[in-house]
């Protein structure tokens, strides 16, 4: 549980006034130091991660923000780092003290609600100030979770756990299928992992690892090869694949050497739905079409290392584009958390398959896309798209596929 990547793991985001009590309340809830507890308010300055395994839900991040109601230029470039917290927040702790709550925790309240994010409402130092009986009924009307604690005594803690097993979104405890629901038991898949510049060395990269256990969780098995020995595995082959799935940058060569009655897509397009919003994104790419030159395009990445010769984000796909429009697109580049508050400057944003992020930090920006008016799609998208075998990437997906074809009549 402890090696289970951040982008599987439920995001508990832990929010609120200075000195409410936020870090004593992590501390109690992890049964560890893992933040400085003070009197003096402001003692969090940047937030705090904690990873652990909390049971019956399994692998969660607990993450202790700095107060929002930070004050100064330092407290504004604190409160600014908390409110990015926001967008990978899969359940929301607000902290409060009994004789705190105001029209700001009501705005948090807002905020996450207008997220679809589950609430859970924390009286915290109810030993010096319980909420009125008024103020309670009020937030049971609106069904929202309360829990009245002493964190320093670990009081409440156990129904504060509860609160947080109750609130726990389904898709967290169910988690979208990768592959599974795509193959049978018994199932043969072909994995095209190429071995380039960009593979780590000595292992696979994430996605791959994930769509390798997702199908041996499904009882089916997979053949793992490089590109070049696509054509000779189909030979050793005494039955055809159920699919063949590839990395985005052998795209060409592996649809020229699948048989058409083979499905076959990219991990990228794979992740495009667990991670984000697989019709979202189609419709983002068809914008491709009416890239002209002189538009700017953002490309992010949900990672931050440097990139090598021939990157994908940031030397193929922009040669890939450029060739499809005809013509200079003006291409900027986001990493890892960072992301332009200002979209409306772009015609089109590609994002990588997010496999470094949790889902909601990849909804959270496309929420940001539409409320913008900007389109998002992805790499895998975007390379299928501008090489020309769009509908083939998609055929692994007949409903998205279905769309895509009455949206181009």
């Amino acid at each position: 549980m402890i090696k289970t990547p951040k982008g599987l793991r439920l995001h508990i985001g832990i929010f609120g006034r200075r000195n409410v009590g936020k870090s004593s309340l992590l501390n109690a809830l992890t049964r560890q130091t893992v933040s400085i507890v003070s009197d003096i308010a402001g003692t969090t300055t940047d937030p705090v991660e904690k990873p652990m395994e909390l049971l019956p839900i399994g692998p969660v991040v607990f993450i202790d923000t700095a107060g929002i109601d930070d004050v100064g230029i330092l407290g504004e470039l604190r409160t600014t780092r908390t409110k990015k917290i926001f967008d990978r927040t899969d359940l929301a702790i607000i902290v409060s003290t009994g004789d705190g709550w105001s029209t700001f925790e009501e705005d948090l309240l807002k905020e996450f609600k207008e997220r679809s994010v589950p609430i859970i409402i924390v009286f915290n130092k109810v030993d010096l100030e319980s909420p009125s009986d008024e103020l309670i009924q009020k937030l049971n009307n609106k069904k929202h979770a309360v829990v009245q604690t002493i964190a320093t005594e670990a009081s409440g803690i156990f129904d504060l756990h509860e609160a947080i097993i109750r609130q726990t979104p389904q898709d967290i405890i169910n988690s979208p299928a990768i592959i599974s629901d795509l193959i049978q038991t018994g199932d043969m898949a072909i994995l095209v992992v190429p071995i380039d510049k960009e593979a780590p060395k000595g292992r696979l990269i994430l996605p791959q690892v994930q769509t390798i256990r997702d199908i041996l969780d499904s009882d089916a098995y997979c053949m793992v090869v490089k590109e070049s020995e696509l054509r000779d595995a189909f030979q050793r082959l005494n039955s055809k694949p159920a699919i063949v799935v590839t990395d985005s940058q052998a795209f060409l060569k592996v649809a020229a050497d699948t048989p058409n009655d083979i499905l076959m897509t990219s991990f990228s397009i794979l992740f495009a739905r667990v991670k984000g919003n697989l019709s979202e994104f189609v419709r983002g790419a068809m914008v491709i079409d009416k890239l002209k030159p002189g538009d700017s395009v953002l490309i992010a990445e949900s990672c931050s290392h440097h990139p090598i010769t021939d990157d994908i984000g940031t030397v193929k796909i922009p040669r890939w584009l450029t060739q499809f429009v005809g013509g200079k697109i003006n291409f900027s580049h986001s990493h890892g958390h960072d992301f332009p508050e200002d979209l409306k400057k772009y015609k089109l944003i590609i994002h990588c398959g997010s496999c470094m992020f949790n889902r909601r930090e990849m909804l959270s920006r496309i929420m940001y896309a539409r409320r913008a008016g900007v389109p998002i799609t992805n790499y895998g998208l975007t390379i299928a798209y501008s090489l020309g075998i769009f509908e083939r990437a998609l055929s692994p997906f007949p409903g998205v596929l279905e769309m895509y074809r009455e949206l181009k009549k």
